[in-house]
């Protein structure tokens, strides 16, 4: 496969549009799982995503241009999965199942198309939001960030000229390889790319899934984009997001109900699907809130994915659930994701080495480290902290809390309410920076 030049490319914006979102595949597996199940179990919910960027100290209005934005988000609205792309999803395998996909959700999505946007500037942030059916608008949450996202790093480097631009990304494939060298020394890494959504572009993202693929050989397992795993034979990662129990929370009728939220979305999801995807996603509402109530038969799922606490916190707490529980922890899974990057996959895989299975997401640290790389010392290309959130369905106010108060989502009145019922034990505040 030829190297995209990416500097050229960049470079030489002659095209009247030059498409960040490419494909429908362009985005997490499990939008696709979810979705699946989605359309099965919540038909007719009517949900609601918004953009929340959570660095507000960056004012996207003033970086990047309206027109621009709205020309991606309706080219995105053109885009529709291809017969090779559902021939692909029809008869691959994932995680060892074959007919992932049922052929009446695959000819659903043969006829798939995102739904309308609304779009306004407030005090120097965009305000973007996409209402409609749940099956639809969740299925922009991922183009939405990739969209806003490229269009602020093409902003930074509007005005580099060419041979600037070749030394960016020399500098930044040479920091990412120098990375890489040094999870090599890991000999039982599982490390898969979890990149997509605040990505610096997708012809980055690309190049270090295909950098990732040569330099870490097998212990490179795959990626969580649809796309990429298709164009570079690999494994599509993924399993479930917090929006299930926000839409399940948000839909109850009692306090009672929601509290009972996190593990009727398991108990739908264990319906679907098993083995490997049977992953546990604790903290929309607290990771010690959740363990407490869990189900006993929660016990015998394959693993976890912390997501918000330090990740050995998190992974001892976890563990410590496990053996309360009778389980051996080295025969469990555990999944750290969140923010990670050389030096904590480091750490963490030196803590828990063979105490218990381990497999690291790596994301904004992986395709959008552009930190000192500029020849001119710009800052515009430095990640920030941008999520597009469910936050309501069927007209009710959607809440995330997480372990981390600094990533709740959702009306105050309404996070104080949950926090009444889900409690603030174990949460551990601390600066968001991706």
């Amino acid at each position: 496969m030829a190297v995209t030049d990416i500097a050229s490319r960049t470079y030489d914006h002659s095209f009247r549009l030059d498409p960040i979102v490419r494909s429908l595949l362009d985005t997490d597996f499990y939008k696709l799982l979810m979705l699946q199940m989605i359309r099965h179990l919540y038909p007719d919910v009517q949900a609601t995503f918004a953009l929340i960027n959570r660095t507000t100290s960056v004012r996207l209005a003033d970086d990047i241009d309206e027109g621009e934005l709205r020309a991606q988000l309706d080219h995105a609205r053109t885009v529709r999965f291809t017969k090779k792309e559902l021939i692909w999803l029809a008869g691959n395998s994932f995680y060892g199942q074959q007919r992932m996909f049922a052929p009446d959700f695959l000819a659903w999505l043969a006829h798939f198309q995102l739904p309308p946007y609304t779009l306004r500037r407030v005090d120097g942030q965009y305000e973007l939001r996409f209402e409609g059916p749940w099956t639809h608008t969740t299925m922009w949450e991922i183009p939405a960030l990739t969209i806003v996202n490229e269009l602020r790093s093409r902003a930074a480097m509007r005005d580099m000229g060419r041979f600037a631009l070749d030394v960016l990304y020399a500098r930044a494939k040479a920091k990412l390889w120098a990375k890489v060298e040094r999870l090599r020394t890991l000999p039982d890494l599982m490390l898969s790319d979890f990149g997509t959504r605040r990505r610096h572009s997708f012809l980055w993202q690309r190049w270090c899934v295909e950098a990732l693929k040569e330099g870490l050989g097998p212990r490179f397992i795959g990626t969580s984009n649809v796309l990429l795993a298709m164009d570079n034979d690999l494994e599509a990662i993924g399993t479930n997001a917090h929006e299930l129990p926000m839409v399940l929370a948000a839909l109850a009728d009692s306090d009672a109900d929601i509290a009972s939220a996190p593990y009727r979305v398991l108990d739908a999801w264990r319906a679907h699907y098993g083995g490997n995807l049977l992953i546990v996603l604790p903290d929309a509402f607290g990771t010690a809130a959740f363990l407490a109530g869990a189900p006993p038969w929660v016990a015998d799922w394959t693993g976890f994915r912390p997501d918000s606490l330090p990740p050995i916190d998190a992974g001892e707490q976890i563990i410590a659930w496990w053996r309360a529980h009778g389980r051996d922890p080295a025969e469990k899974l555990l999944i750290f994701s969140d923010g990670m990057d050389v030096a904590s996959i480091e750490e963490t895989y030196r803590h828990f080495d063979g105490r218990v299975r381990m497999s690291f997401g790596w994301g904004t640290n992986l395709t959008n480290d552009f930190r000192g790389c500029a020849p001119d010392g710009t800052r515009g290309l430095d990640a920030i902290s941008l999520v597009a959130k469910v936050v309501s369905a069927n007209g009710r106010p959607a809440v995330k809390l997480s372990d981390n108060p600094a990533k709740a989502t959702g009306d105050p009145d309404e996070i104080a309410r949950y926090r009444r019922i889900f409690g603030s034990a174990g949460q551990v505040a601390s600066p968001v920076s991706v």
